[in-house]
């Protein structure tokens, strides 16, 4: 594809200056005022950019090593779809409609998706193992992908028919929470599988991250623990579901899969 690669970072405006001295944004050079494109990028907090007259991705420098593939992946989405060059650049919220712009960035997701996942082979190899935090692992091994990002394909391609549900969040013990820990909105991914949102579509992911929150110890890294949650579906049927988590020291991942309905406790005379 020839495209060039390079890195940024928004701590040091001495480098991105020099980085930015020699793009051409819609045949404008900006050079002349490289800080609007630095601010832009503080502004939005971008972790990744592609500049189409450039042919070139430029990735935050900050970015852990293991998330850079997928940041490149989804610019490199951008640029093989062709209506993405038009309005990639130089718009705003007067020209490019939110929803425009979700329908961009949706496609550059799936576009990074069918790349990093070789197509049909990441589902088809999903499908065939049992659920767990352990097949997740494994399968980030053997496509070379971030934990995050395969726990989140892992639950779209095996979920089809069985309910799976997954949360990116926080560490969720008490004692190790960051300070910008928010209750009210905990979970910084919320991922259903399409037999979930078919049945449990209703579940709270804030509850969710209380109960896996109850069963979590507080170690520093690896496993935190597992348990048996009872989720209520759309028509008010509970089910059994085991849940289990995992802290990479960055996210705390957890996998939950269906087991069963659970069976309601009679009462009985003697």
């Amino acid at each position: 594809m020839q495209l060039d690669r390079g890195f940024y970072t928004a701590d040091d405006p001495s480098v991105m200056r020099e980085t930015i001295s020699r793009i051409r944004v819609a045949g404008i050079q900006i050079c002349e005022r490289p800080m609007l494109l630095i601010d832009a990028i503080r502004k939005s907090s971008l972790k990744a950019l592609y500049l189409p007259d450039r042919k070139r991705i430029l990735l935050d420098a900050a970015l852990p090593r293991p998330k850079r593939r997928w940041n490149e992946a989804h610019e490199i989405g951008h640029s093989v779809i062709p209506w993405h060059e038009d309005v990639i650049l130089g718009d705003n919220a007067c020209t490019l409609s939110p929803g425009c712009r979700e329908q961009i960035e949706a496609e550059a997701n799936f576009a990074a998706g069918r790349l990093l996942f070789l197509r049909d082979r990441f589902e088809e190899e999903a499908r065939s193992i049992e659920p767990s935090i352990k097949a997740v692992n494994k399968l980030k091994k053997t496509f070379g992908n971030t934990l995050s990002t395969t726990l989140y394909r892992f639950v779209e391609s095996a979920g089809l028919e069985l309910p799976l549900v997954a949360l990116v969040t926080d560490h969720p013990h008490v004692a190790r929470r960051s300070d910008d820990f928010d209750p009210l909105d905990p979970c910084r991914h919320f991922i259903q599988s399409p037999a979930f949102a078919r049945r449990f579509g209703t579940t709270s992911p804030s509850a969710l991250f209380s109960d896996v929150a109850a069963y979590c110890g507080a170690q520093r890294g690896g496993p935190l623990g597992e348990g048996e949650i009872t989720l209520m579906d759309d028509n008010s049927g509970r089910h059994c579901f085991h849940f289990e988590t995992f802290f990479n020291r960055y996210d705390a991942l957890t996998l939950g899969r269906y087991l069963r309905p659970q069976m309601p406790i009679m009462a009985t005379s003697t």
